[in-house]
């Protein structure tokens, strides 16, 4: 594989987890630029908890404007919350919720069979479970874990070899 095939399989995994997510409330666009937008904003707060918008700006390469209007979908929502930076009063610092919404827990159990059936055009159970397989190995060893990063980057834990 090279790195045009792997942005194009990212591309492409984007749609199908696009497609697995549950209608929104209200038959809003599920697949609007805020809503992916929504989502990268939330995948970073999860992998970074007690962050600052700038920080998450600086992060996804989003303007900041565009993440502060996330985090305020995402608290409306009841997916984060906000705190004055100890540190710094005049920072304030997003994490997630502890009690999950009923639409978040919504998102969360969606499941993808019925969208990888479509994308394969297959409903054949073995070639679904491969890619299934396949897709929790890169979920296990590329998606960001909350402190782990932090850990590298402070020299806490030795990068693995």
């Amino acid at each position: 594989m090279n790195g045009v095939e792997l942005f194009l399989l990212g591309r492409t995994l984007m749609k199908i987890g696009e497609e697995a997510l549950p209608e929104p409330p209200g038959g809003a666009d599920r697949h609007a630029g805020s809503a992916r937008l929504v989502l990268v904003v939330a995948s970073d707060i999860a992998a970074h908890p007690d962050t600052a918008v700038g920080e998450i700006a600086a992060r996804t390469g989003l303007p900041q404007s565009q993440v502060s209007s996330a985090v305020a979908r995402l608290k409306e929502a009841g997916s984060v919350r906000t705190a004055p930076d100890p540190a710094d009063r005049r920072r304030v610092l997003v994490r997630q919720t502890a009690d999950v919404s009923e639409r978040v827990a919504q998102v969360r159990a969606a499941g993808i069979e019925d969208a990888l059936t479509i994308a394969l055009g297959s409903d054949d159970p073995q070639r679904l479970r491969e890619v299934s397989e396949a897709l929790d190995v890169l979920a296990r060893n590329l998606l960001p874990q909350p402190g782990v990063l932090e850990s590298h980057r402070a020299g806490i834990v030795s990068p693995p070899e």
